[in-house]
């Protein structure tokens, strides 16, 4: 029998995002999200939502400020909620060679894609410890594992997270709580989609084995699992799923 939790999505706007906040409410569980504090739409996307039968709430946090996540999860509690399940999902590219990235766009995507996982980590971690239950997600990249061309600071964060998790996810084994990473290869997405047709024709499709890019879903569905009561046995872990471009 499944148990109906509370769920927070960061970046749950997005299309990887958005995918995983529709498998988490699929499993039965009450889905909240973060968006940029500032974002416009809010409402009339979370109606369209609502529309197809998808009920999420939607919170402002600037995931690269541990304030604003403090902040986010104060008034989260306020409403009197309790986040069993945290997927750390929200991630920027500013890709460049090492010889023109420059300090700002380094800072940006550290702060934005690995400081964001302490940021938001920390304020939930400890309610899930008490109640002795819960699962945090870490949302990395195939480029953590293998690096890419042009993305030294995207690659850095992106390995950075397998430390973080690795390291809490033993810090919190017997109080019920697993820690995991998912390392999503190049997916049907508009981030990926930017890349011109005959770069991602010639150069990342061709070196993908299953011949395709992924799909949001399909990530999904996997986060969903790791989410589950089923996965208890499970820490510590970095699955990828990324078509067999890069097999470890």
């Amino acid at each position: 029998m499944s148990i109906h939790r509370t769920a927070l999505v960061t970046g749950g706007m997005g299309c990887l995002g958005e995918a995983i906040a529709k498998a988490l409410h699929d499993a039965g569980h009450r889905v909240l999200l973060t968006h940029s504090p500032g974002k416009e739409n809010v409402e009339s996307w979370l109606a369209s939502r609502a529309q197809s039968g998808y009920h999420f709430t939607a919170y402002p946090a600037d995931v690269t400020n541990y304030d604003s996540c403090a902040a986010c999860a104060e008034l989260i509690r306020a409403n009197g909620q309790d986040v069993d399940i945290l997927v750390n999902n929200a991630g920027i590219t500013r890709d460049a060679t090492l010889r023109k990235l420059s300090p700002v766009d380094w800072n940006a995507v550290l702060r934005s894609n690995l400081d964001s996982v302490f940021n938001m980590s920390k304020p939930f971690c400890e309610g899930m410890v008490e109640r002795g239950w819960g699962r945090i997600v870490n949302i990395s990249s195939v480029n953590g594992s293998k690096g890419a061309f042009g993305q030294s600071n995207y690659s850095a964060a992106k390995a950075g997270i397998y430390g973080f998790t690795k390291s809490l996810a033993l810090e919190v084994a017997r109080k019920g709580v697993t820690v995991n990473a998912v390392s999503p290869g190049y997916l049907d997405s508009p981030m990926v989609l930017k890349v011109p047709k005959e770069v991602l024709e010639s150069q990342v499709i061709t070196q993908i084995p299953v011949g395709r890019l992924g799909q949001a879903w399909e990530i999904a569905a996997l986060v969903a699992f790791i989410c589950s009561e089923a996965a208890g046995f499970m820490t510590g872990a970095n699955v990828a799923m990324n078509g067999g471009q890069h097999m470890y």
